[in-house]
């Protein structure tokens, strides 16, 4: 019994402190790192990872946090977006916090997160998402965030573009309307005509959330659509490009490497980007 009342306290004391040590007035970006490396959850040694396996924390403070994270091609705002999707899509929630935190310090608004997260209901499954409202709530809490600050689960829908989504609508019915009518009529009525539409997340952002679902998840053969997608609404070839970097680390390069194939596809297919003047 004391055994598992140490382990509460160990636990709940290591919360806290990582709470404290990203809200301290002055700490930087590399200090919050540093301290957050020493107070990852899962040991409760004052080292955490160092103690039990140094080169992971060399490579996570130097290599992960201190390079990949500072690299120009991805704004820090669209790598936290990235980091988000993937570990709420995996079901990760323990680095979840941490990655919460940064997210809102490089801009990444509240509302946005919420929609993040409901977004990714659909795309990564309903469980997942409600891990990560846990998650999401803690941090709300503490930085004071309020129901007014996030989106209404009724809200006024961006203009649907109906000529592209019939068509999308036609095709999905004629190939499977009689394998999974259930899953065909809510992939028009849930998805494309309602979620897709919420304004609290901009079409660029929310395609970029779902490629980089899909990515982690392994799901290559969707990834052609939502590409193009992500592309239409404003996602350059550079940045899908350091996507695919980021992802590297927290999807594992096997996943980025089934998907690098499909990008490589999708860009030779678009006409090349006109450069500006």
């Amino acid at each position: 019994m004391n055994n598992i009342n140490n382990k509460r306290t160990a636990s709940r004391m290591m919360r806290v402190t990582t709470a404290l040590l990203c809200c301290v007035p002055g700490l930087g970006q590399a200090d919050q790192a540093a301290a957050h490396v020493k107070t990852l959850p899962g040991g409760t040694a004052p080292s955490g990872m160092g103690a039990a396996v140094p080169a992971l924390e060399h490579y996570t403070h130097d290599l992960l946090l201190g390079d990949v994270w500072k690299r120009p091609g991805l704004s820090p705002r669209d790598r936290s977006i990235v980091t988000l999707t993937v570990l709420i899509a995996r079901g990760q929630s323990t680095e979840l916090p941490f990655y919460l935190r940064r997210a809102l310090d490089s801009g990444v608004k509240p509302g946005e997160v919420s929609e993040i997260i409901t977004h990714l209901a659909f795309y990564a499954g309903w469980a997942n998402a409600t891990t990560a409202t846990h998650a999401a709530g803690t941090v709300f809490a503490e930085r004071g965030i309020g129901a007014d600050q996030l989106p209404a689960a009724k809200v006024r829908h961006l203009p649907l573009d109906k000529p592209s989504e019939e068509q999308r609508a036609a095709m999905v019915e004629e190939n499977f309307g009689k394998v999974a009518p259930g899953v065909v009529k809510y992939t028009t009525d849930a998805l494309f005509r309602d979620l897709w539409l919420r304004p609290g997340l901009a079409p660029r952002d929310r395609s970029m959330v779902t490629v980089s679902a899909l990515v982690a998840g392994g799901q290559s053969a969707q990834i052609n659509f939502h590409l193009n997608r992500a592309m239409d609404s404003g996602l350059t070839e550079k940045e899908a490009g350091e996507i695919l970097t980021q992802l590297a680390f927290y999807a594992g390069w096997p996943n980025v490497f089934s998907a690098m194939a499909v990008f490589k596809e999708v860009f030779a297919q678009r006409p090349p980007a006109v450069s500006a003047r």
